[in-house]
């Protein structure tokens, strides 16, 4: 796969440039942590592709997601993660990673937890500014924190907007808090 999106993507220029902050900070992370080659390159391909259809049709992401229930706000990683299974991806941690980086899931590898941490605390999302820059910093040094802390923001989110909490979230947060970073 080559750098930037996938030639199927739908997305709107403010999305491209939100998914080019995602990939700058996860590579700044890796340049941080030491992570070699191939694993720096699975970390950009999930990042290229978790909201390679963000800005699509909501028809065109249930019929790409068909059977995942929900809002279509959720749509946009399951459909992601079978469009690009069904082409050239078969890197079964970055297709989870893309499927459930809005949610989040249990037995992520490290491209699920890095997707999940860069889509939240990339520095152009306009809330907490100062303490998702401050996390964002301290990813590198103490990754199974800031993963806590970013799910439990996520979490508490949800939770003050009165959505249902989707079953891998609730799996993943217990995963967390029992299992720790695993």
């Amino acid at each position: 796969m080559s750098e930037g999106p996938p030639p199927w993507a739908v997305m709107t220029s403010e999305r491209h440039a939100h998914v080019l902050r995602v990939a700058a900070l996860a590579e700044r992370w890796a340049d941080s942590m030491g992570v070699g080659e191939h694993e720096r390159a699975r970390w950009r391909r999930a990042v290229w592709l978790h909201d390679a259809l963000r800005d699509a049709r909501e028809a065109d992401l249930r019929a790409l997601a068909p059977g995942w229930a929900g809002p279509v706000e959720l749509l946009h990683g399951p459909a992601a993660a079978n469009r690009a299974g069904a082409g050239e991806e078969t890197d079964q941690g970055i297709l989870e990673a893309v499927r459930y980086h809005s949610v989040g899931r249990p037995d992520w590898d490290m491209a699920g937890k890095v997707l999940y941490c860069a889509d939240f605390l990339e520095p152009g999302r306009s809330f907490d500014r100062s303490d998702r820059a401050m996390l964002a910093d301290r990813f590198p040094v103490a990754p199974e924190e800031v993963l806590l802390e970013v799910a439990t923001r996520r979490l508490a989110w949800l939770v003050r907007s009165r959505w249902s909490i989707p079953e891998p979230t609730w799996r993943f947060w217990n995963s967390l808090v029992r299992d720790g970073w695993a």
